[in-house]
This record gives C-alpha cells, structure tokens and sequence, in this order.
C-alpha cells in the first residue's frame, strides 16, 4: 500500500498535515488527515454514517492531539474523498434489509473495519485508540472484534450493539433519512439544516451559520447519495454483537446523549453492559452530534480512559 499528499495548503485547518491517500491492497482509496505529534499515542477518529473526515472538527482534534494524542481522522469509502464502494441499491432494497431479508451487500461493516486497519497500516501503526461516532461506533466495536491486539482502547459514542430491540430511530426520522439525494449544493444544504434541527442537541444548539458552513464543506467534498444508501445497508446487515462483546477485555468508554433521536440511549446502555469494565457516560440534554461545549468533556474522558489503560 502507498501514500501520496493532496490537496491546496489554504484548505489545511490549523495544526493539521495536508490531506493525503493511502491505497489500501484491495483498492481501496481512503483520504485522511493527521494532527500533532507522530510519534505520540496515536488515535483514530471514525465517522458515522454519510459523514466526512470533516464533521471531526478540528478544534476538538487539535485538543486531542494538545492532550498527547497522534489524531488520524478519514473519510470512509463512499464519503468525501475517498473511493466509491459498488452495488446499486433501491428502496426496496433498502426494505428488504430493515426487515432482515436481505442478502449479500455491496460490502460490510467488516470491510469498514478493514480499512480502517489497512490505514493503520499505510501509517505504521501496529495498535490505536479507536474512537467512533454512530456508525463508526459499530465500525471500531467490530474493530476491535476482529483484531484485537491492535486496539488500545475503545470509544464508542451515540452507538449501539446491532441487537435490533435497542439504538432504535425515532420513527420520524426516516422520511429524512431516506429521503431522494439532492441534486444541488443549496437542496443538500437546506435538507441538512432540516436533519440537524430535529436530531441535534437541545441543551446545546448549533447556529444556522455553523449548520449550512458545514453541510456545503461536506458537498464540496463530494456527496454521493448511492454511497450512503450502501452504508446504511452495512448498517442494516450488521450483526447483533452483543455475545462476542461480552468477550472483550479492551478498556471501553460508552458516551451517549439521553436526547439522541437517531440512535437511542438504550444502544449505549446495551453497548457498556456488554463489554465488561465498560465506562459508560450519559450526558444530559445531547442529541445525535458533538457540541463544541462538550468538547472539552470529550477530551478529558478519552484521555482518562488512555491513562487507566496504561
């Protein structure tokens, strides 16, 4: 595997490397980007569902990496800049899974984790802290599944286990979810602010301003409506991982907000009740996102969680 730089420097955020590729063996092509010290604890950051590397904000990564971490966060494929995955996939396709009478998709939340390892590789990395938002937390739970020896600790946030009878959406939720892809920036930006007003944080709303900026960067990184409806029959076809979690013994911290609409707070109970010696946080008046007032709480606890891990 290869990695190459790309990208103008005006787009770098501050404290942040040039985005680059790594070439994974399969043919994957997956687009990251890296801050602070190389050769401090290296930590990686996995992204939920349609989200780019960018929905990490880099205020929250800048304080992770000030906190002693190598932070790494990526597109995963079918998101932003990194390779599209195959397979077409219908409404009825997508009905056919959510009752649980589909077959074979166009690829798995195993392969999610294989790129995720194949990066780690394309870095040199043997072992990280894996840490994941909504999708990405099943992403870096089946990480840690699979090859556990390269995981040091485990964050996964607003996340569940696969077991259908918890993490459930908000029935209203759907239409949104499902909704046709837009087919301009200002429609993908106008659905996007409709999608964050119902599923963000009560007790800490984000300005219009911060909505919109963010869902026209997440456009101009490439949209691809075909790739999330791919992703979300990953997420359909996942397994219920609760019996091999109970198998874990990776240091694990649990952050869920009693106010996700999305992925209700009953998959994180589930997810720390699992796996043995799992932190679990429960944060008040959070939804479906990161507030940037909960970043330092976030720090602190992914910190804490790498100190108790020795």
């Amino acid at each position: 595997m290869s990695t190459t730089k790309s990208g103008p420097a005006d787009l770098v955020p501050e404290g942040a490397s040039p985005e680059q590729f790594a070439y994974l063996p399969g043919g994957m092509k997956i687009c990251y980007q890296t801050f602070g010290d190389p050769s401090a604890e290296p930590l990686l950051l996995v992204m939920g569902l349609g989200g780019p590397m960018t929905w990490w904000d880099p205020e929250l990564c800048r304080k992770l990496a000030d906190a002693g971490f190598f932070v790494i966060r990526y597109d995963n494929r079918d998101t932003g800049r990194s390779g599209r995955g195959k397979g077409r996939v219908t409404q009825a396709t997508l009905v056919r899974y959510f009752f649980g009478r589909g077959s074979r998709p166009p690829y798995t939340l195993d392969d999610m984790a294989g790129d995720a390892f194949g990066l780690l590789d394309a870095l040199g990395i043997d072992a990280a802290h894996i840490v994941g938002i909504s999708m990405g937390g099943m992403i870096v739970q089946t990480m840690a599944l699979l090859r556990p020896e390269r995981v040091r600790t485990l964050t996964s946030i607003m996340s569940t286990t696969g077991r259908r009878t918890v993490g459930w959406q908000d029935p209203r939720l759907l239409p949104l979810v499902l909704a046709r892809g837009a087919q301009s920036r200002e429609a993908y930006v106008a659905g996007s602010a409709r999608l964050w007003k119902v599923i963000g944080s009560p007790d800490y709303p984000e300005t219009q301003e911060a909505v919109q900026g963010r869902a026209g960067e997440t456009w101009d990184r490439g949209v691809t409506p075909a790739g999330v409806a791919r992703q979300i029959v990953a997420i359909l076809a996942q397994p219920d991982r609760s019996r091999q979690l109970h198998n874990l013994r990776i240091p694990t911290l649990v952050i869920h907000g009693l106010k996700d609409k999305m992925v209700h707070v009953s998959g994180g109970r589930a997810t720390a009740q699992a796996i043995p010696s799992a932190e679990l946080l429960l944060i008040p008046g959070m939804g479906h996102d990161v507030p940037a007032q909960l970043y330092d709480t976030f720090v602190e606890s992914i910190r804490g969680l790498a100190d108790r891990a020795g």
